[in-house]
């Protein structure tokens, strides 16, 4: 009987590796996370995935040919040729890391942009399993988007499709974000964008806020104490949720996905929810 391959997926970021090993069926078999070593210009990164793999393979008692392929999701434009276009939080230039990446470990390798990977998973085994094309938006050090169009990965002339974090939406900003333009989404709705609106706020009115006598604001701190009835908090979480709303309906207008009509049932649950949270704030 022939035994099922497998098949590694790597989220590099700029502070750890998630590595999962999977089934070809998309079952997850183990899961663990390797420091991003950016020393060197980042030299070091691909040296260490590779070597975890070849110690995994050594623990499962497996050779590469036991190995359908590697995924590797990247923070940075990616070209469907396995070309990297520069990842500046990695120290990456312009470079093949797909062929870098397969050379070490003599297993075949796809690259793709991290939040374009996540909405392939989404797409094989997740939520957006039942539909034909899909956004993904990821929200984290920035704002992210992987688009879906009929069953493909929109790429891009220059591998940066779906990059919903750098629309220019927010009026009035006057930094720059990290990709040189003023008024990017993510200035706004990443996690570092809400630390900050929220550290602007604080700084620019004398209103009353436990937000103040925490000695490090962090995003969930922010959404937790709106939640207990905070009102710059709130503020804050009102601000950020127009902007990240207007992001979503430019990316549903450009890339048209698909809706799934929700149930009575789910339709009369998030009316309980929002009833619930609107309890909570009074």
């Amino acid at each position: 009987m022939t035994m099922s391959k497998i098949i590694f997926g790597i989220d590099v970021g700029g502070t750890t590796c998630k590595c999962g090993t999977f089934s070809e069926e998309g079952e997850l078999l183990r899961k663990e996370e390797i420091p991003t070593r950016k020393d060197e210009g980042g030299s070091l990164i691909l040296p260490d995935i590779s070597e975890y793999i070849k110690g995994v393979l050594a623990d499962m008692n497996m050779t590469t040919e036991d190995v359908a392929g590697i995924g590797m999701g990247l923070p940075g434009a990616c070209l469907e040729d396995g070309t990297v276009n520069k990842c500046i939080n990695l120290g990456w230039g312009v470079f093949n890391a797909a062929n870098a990446l397969s050379e070490l470990t003599g297993i075949p390798v796809k690259i793709g942009n991290d939040a374009n990977m996540a909405a392939l998973g989404e797409f094989w085994v997740g939520g957006g399993s039942e539909y034909n094309s899909m956004v993904m938006v990821t929200i984290g050090t920035g704002v992210g988007g992987g688009v879906i169009i009929d069953g493909k990965p929109l790429y891009g002339f220059n591998g940066a499709a779906g990059e919903i974090g750098h629309l220019p939406l927010v009026e009035g900003e006057t930094e720059s974000c990290n990709c040189g333009k003023k008024g990017c989404l993510e200035q706004v709705a990443s996690a570092t964008g809400i630390v900050r609106t929220a550290n602007r706020m604080l700084a620019e009115s004398d209103m009353p806020s436990s937000l103040r006598s925490v000695p490090y604001i962090s995003a969930k701190v922010i959404f937790d104490e709106a939640k207990g009835g905070d009102a710059l908090a709130i503020q804050v979480t009102e601000y950020v949720c127009r902007y990240l709303g207007k992001g979503l309906a430019c990316a549903e207008n450009q890339a048209g996905w698909h809706h799934k009509t929700p149930s009575l049932e789910q339709v009369e649950q998030l009316k309980e929810d929002m009833a619930e949270y609107r309890k909570e704030l009074a």
